[in-house]
């Protein structure tokens, strides 16, 4: 099962219920931040979320404790997603099991100047609240392993 979010229509919409599934809450996740939708994919996620992106000490989590709750998360957002040029996902595999969804596949980020772009091989995990929120995004990448690409110049 191959997605990649750069055909979709990437608009977040607030159409949310109990009944949504991990797998569609992840799929909304990747269309907000693909749409640069902060607000969107901040609306995503309970309260009380936790997103680990990656598990465990990185630059972006020295501490490996995770961004839990709403302001937390943004600034996770601030700092992390909304300064990239671009981010765009595969999703190879997706695998559904009850409240929950892995997904394995790459995410590129074309970094701020858009000279450089990262290419992260990992499994991305969402966990839905029972809600029709995120409870958990959690990453399961290596940031030592992360590949750094450099661009052709525009033009």
């Amino acid at each position: 099962m191959a997605e990649d979010t750069t055909a979709k229509d990437t608009t977040a919409k607030d159409t949310t219920t109990k009944d949504t599934t991990a797998r569609e809450l992840g799929i909304r996740s990747r269309a907000a931040v693909h749409a640069r939708d902060r607000d969107g994919w901040l609306h995503l996620f309970a309260d009380d979320a936790l997103v680990q992106d990656p598990i465990g000490p990185s630059p972006f989590d020295p501490e490996a404790k995770g961004h839990r709750g709403k302001e937390a998360i943004a600034a996770f957002y601030d700092s992390v997603i909304g300064p990239a040029e671009a981010i765009s996902f595969e999703i190879e595999e997706s695998y559904l099991c009850g409240d929950e969804v892995a997904d394995v596949g790459i995410i590129r980020t074309t970094l701020a100047g858009g000279t450089h772009q990262a290419v992260v091989r990992g499994v991305y995990t969402y966990r839905h609240d029972g809600h029709g929120k995120l409870a958990f995004l959690r990453s399961y990448w290596e940031f030592d392993a992360l590949e750094l690409i450099e661009l052709a110049p525009p033009g």
